[in-house]
Parts: C-alpha cells; structure tokens; sequence
C-alpha cells in the first residue's frame, strides 16, 4: 500500500480490445505511459460522442435529412454509446475499486 492509502497496482479496463474483440486490462499504479495513454483515449472516445450528439441534432431538425443519412447517423451513435460505455465501464470499476478500500485509520 502507498502512503495515501491505496493499493500500488489496480486492474484497469482499458478502453480498446484485443485479438477477437476481448477485453484489455492493465496492472498499474495509475501513473505510467499506457495508463496515460487511456487517459487520453478515454476522453478522445467522450470528446467524439459529444461532437456527435451535436451533429445528430442538427441533421433531426434539417428535413431534408435521408434515411441513408439517419442509418448512417445511426451508426456512428452505436459506435460512440459503446464507447462511452467502455469508459463507464472502466472508471466505475476504478471507483468501486477504491470506495472498498479501507482508509487510513479505518475510517
């Protein structure tokens, strides 16, 4: 344990798979290059479905928007939910992670 509490190393989902789409995990203390690098896709993957909730809204209120359109709209919107819900998925994980840890002093 460090001195402020926590664990050294936690497992960290990363927010790309593997070969076959399987899940990625890190061992890390939260502080090296590959976990900054998921820092940073982590909120490239956040930045990108905001822009799209932004483009989703002007092309609804546009009526001369096409079903091809909307598919494709579509689309880019499953993409961008799946990974927001891999950055949930991670980021939930770290906290649940760390809210059971015992504090210092047991409080």
């Amino acid at each position: 344990m460090r001195s402020d509490g926590r664990d050294a190393d936690e497992v960290r989902l990363l927010p790309w798979t593997g070969e076959e789409g399987k899940p990625c995990y890190l061992i890390t203390d939260g502080t090296g290059r590959v976990s900054r690098h998921a820092d940073t896709v982590e909120e490239t993957l956040l930045a990108m479905a905001a822009d799209l909730l932004g483009h989703a809204a002007d092309l609804l209120a546009d009526r001369r928007t096409t079903p091809e359109q909307l598919r494709f709209l579509l689309a880019r919107m499953r993409e961008a939910l799946a990974g927001v819900c891999r950055v949930a998925e991670s980021r939930g994980g770290r906290a649940a992670t760390r809210s059971t840890r015992p504090t210092p002093g047991g409080r």
